[in-house]
């Protein structure tokens, strides 16, 4: 009876075990391997409720579980809606850049911030390192040369932010040639801070407030309304992250429900306890 009493202790205060059930994130979880979830990573969630006791903010690349922030019923209590593990790419306040389009239809299946391959001339490449340096980019290795030109991986934010830097007659041009130009950055939305309303944003914001903040929001003539009124900007009442999969072709992530409201998070995925690959049982996740 001690043993059962100190085992519902434990899974209800300290740890939980969750199945990953699909491709989504591999290759940091497989499909079917069981892992252990820290429930004191980001605050303990109180039982039977949304609250967290000493709340801290989940970390950018930590792979988390959380409620479902879509449900089919709006109206169902968050602590009993399905489980969903992804890895955290968008802390409150952080900025991503987003395609309007992928926010709209749900089509696109680029990831917010995934790595694109970009070149430019190796004669400014004292001029790139500086301004990398400057704006705060971690410093990433070389990937090739051709033809005089170096290679490096950036994200699609800073892409944005060197292009900013450096102005637009500098030469930094994807390797894919992809047209960059529908991205645009995005904030993440954090308690108590205002986030100015723009067309390529709207459409998540209004659907963020009215699921989530508890008012009615709704998007006429090209103007976010809230509670009626037309607003330019929204403070939020809560803190949010932005979900991403490993694959990119997997859908299930914050592209297809969109942001994720601090009192959805459940806790840190911490360790693999069960696997058909012998090897990762007990290995930390990554």
């Amino acid at each position: 009876m001690t043993a059962l009493l100190l085992v519902l202790l434990v899974k209800t205060f300290a740890f939980t075990s969750c199945s990953i059930p699909s491709t989504g994130m591999e290759n940091s979880l497989y499909q079917g391997e069981k892992v252990l979830v820290n429930k004191w990573s980001y605050g303990l969630r109180l039982p039977f409720t949304s609250f967290h006791f000493l709340a801290s903010k989940a970390k950018r690349g930590d792979i988390v579980l959380f409620n479902n922030p879509v449900p089919s019923e709006q109206e169902t209590p968050v602590f009993t809606r399905g489980l969903f593990i992804s890895r955290c790419v968008g802390t409150p306040g952080d900025t991503l850049m987003l395609n309007k389009e992928l926010m709209v239809t749900g089509q696109k299946v680029l990831s917010p911030d995934s790595k694109q391959l970009y070149t430019y001339p190796y004669q400014v490449e004292d001029t790139l390192q500086c301004a990398m340096h400057e704006l705060g980019i971690e410093e990433n290795l070389l990937v090739g040369y051709s033809e005089g030109r170096y290679v490096r991986s950036f994200s699609h934010y800073e892409f944005y932010l060197l292009k900013q830097k450096l102005g637009a007659s500098f030469e930094l041009h994807s390797v894919l040639n992809n047209d960059t130009t529908e991205s645009h950055p995005f904030v993440i939305p954090a308690k108590g801070k205002a986030v100015k309303v723009y067309p390529w944003n709207m459409t998540l914001l209004c659907n963020t407030i009215l699921r989530h903040e508890g008012r009615q929001s709704a998007v006429k003539n090209d103007t976010l309304w809230v509670d009626g009124k037309p607003v330019s900007s929204y403070t939020f009442k809560k803190d949010y992250y932005w979900m991403a999969s490993n694959n990119p072709v997997n859908l299930a992530d914050s592209r297809l429900f969109g942001l994720v409201p601090h009192d959805h998070l459940i806790g840190r995925a911490s360790y693999i306890w069960y696997s058909s690959r012998k090897e990762r049982i007990f290995q930390s996740v990554q």
